[in-house]
């Protein structure tokens, strides 16, 4: 990834206020300044999506909001339209050159260049479950003063996750399950994946890449949850059999034998302290039918991982792990599902957002306040 050192700022193209017709007083942060929300380019390879939409910004920019769009060689909407809604325009990746006041939104990781984190971030950081990496993120906002904001932690008053891309994470999780289980059917291993211009697209693909298969059964442990639902969509679509767990058929704590005797697990349950285990090392050798895990929720190096046969990560260029030969085990995880399909699920995770981001001016309350108050229990500890 490019280094963040030596970034320079540039904005250009200011439109007025006005174009919008706002008469109504400016936002203004804590110590009266106002608010201003830096939506900075995406460094992470096949990362197209974005958290705002340019009518996300332009309600943004109506209530007073001071709103800066970087350019970006790959996001999947557009500039246009966020310059049609007032937004100004900055260089790709001027963020660590931004006013320090400014709070600054993306979604995947920063590179990790170790340099010291003096913004307000807004992002989803994986820095609170014991990751190796998010220890060394934390490091940094540490000397440098900042905070992050971390969207996992965005939660209500009743603990629920104000906005998540979890219905299409699970949408793409699973078809790219059936991808790894239709190349296992054909002696292969999947090959590389691709983003898709629509989930009508997906359906098309991945009913050709099926084309003369019996279909397998899958379980879905978290079928209740967004997450799940997306997955359970997708067989649904594609007449894959599901058989749908959540938390009353796990309360006595795993492993589950039943999990083997379907050819696809799909996990959908965000791993927590407590969590219990869905798949044990031993399925590797154990008698058992299934061939493709998905571990769509993909947290493989947390203490809390609830599947303990693999321990990493995998990509768009290779989304399968096979971690047993005979009979063959796959595991899928890829952790920026969503992007598969980035129009629409940006689309829908920005609407899901933008009530929190209209409240930007309290960040000492509410969602931000919680949220806030997560990260300062975890980076007291490093």
């Amino acid at each position: 990834m490019q280094a963040a050192k030596g970034w320079k700022q540039s904005v250009c193209g200011v439109l007025p206020r006005r174009v919008l017709g706002y008469q109504g007083p400016m936002t203004r942060g804590k110590g009266g300044e106002m608010t201003h929300l830096w939506v900075r380019a995406e460094q992470r390879p096949n990362e197209e999506r974005v958290g705002i939409t340019p009518e996300g910004a332009a309600a943004l920019v109506k209530a007073g909001i001071r709103v800066t769009v970087e350019r970006s060689s790959v996001r999947a909407i557009p500039l246009d339209g966020y310059q049609a809604a007032g937004c100004e325009i900055a260089a790709e990746n001027a963020w660590p050159g931004a006013p320090t006041d400014a709070i600054i939104f993306g979604l995947k990781e920063l590179p990790e260049d170790g340099t010291s984190l003096r913004h307000r971030h807004i992002m989803f950081g994986h820095a609170f479950k014991g990751q190796p990496a998010g220890r060394e993120l934390l490091k940094r906002f540490k000397a440098g003063g900042g905070t992050l904001y971390d969207l996992e932690y965005l939660v209500g008053e009743d603990g629920r996750r104000v906005a998540a891309f979890g219905y299409w994470a699970g949408y793409a999780g699973a078809a790219v399950s059936l991808k790894c289980w239709a190349a296992q059917q054909r002696g292969r291993i999947a090959g590389p994946v691709r983003k898709v211009a629509s989930k009508e697209a997906l359906l098309g693909e991945l009913g050709e890449e099926l084309a003369g298969l019996a279909r397998p059964r899958a379980i879905i442990i978290g079928a209740l949850g967004r997450v799940g639902t997306g997955a359970a969509d997708l067989c649904t679509a594609m007449g894959v059999g599901v058989t749908k767990w959540d938390m009353a058929e796990t309360a006595g704590g795993g492993p589950f034998p039943e999990v083997l005797q379907h050819e696809i697990f799909l996990n959908c349950i965000l791993a927590r302290p407590g969590c219990p285990v869905f798949v044990p090392a031993s399925a590797k050798t154990d008698p058992r039918k299934l061939t493709v895990i998905g571990d769509i929720a993909c947290d493989p190096t947390s203490d809390f991982s609830p599947i303990k046969v693999y321990d990493r990560a995998t990509d768009w260029d290779a989304p399968a792990l096979r971690v047993h030969d005979a009979p063959p085990l796959d595991v899928t995880a890829i952790d920026n599902l969503p992007s598969l399909m980035p129009v629409e699920s940006s689309e829908d995770y920005a609407a899901q957002l933008l009530p929190s981001l209209l409240a930007l001016d309290a960040l000492d309350n509410g969602v931000w306040g919680r949220a806030k108050v997560e990260f300062d229990r975890h980076v007291a500890g490093v």
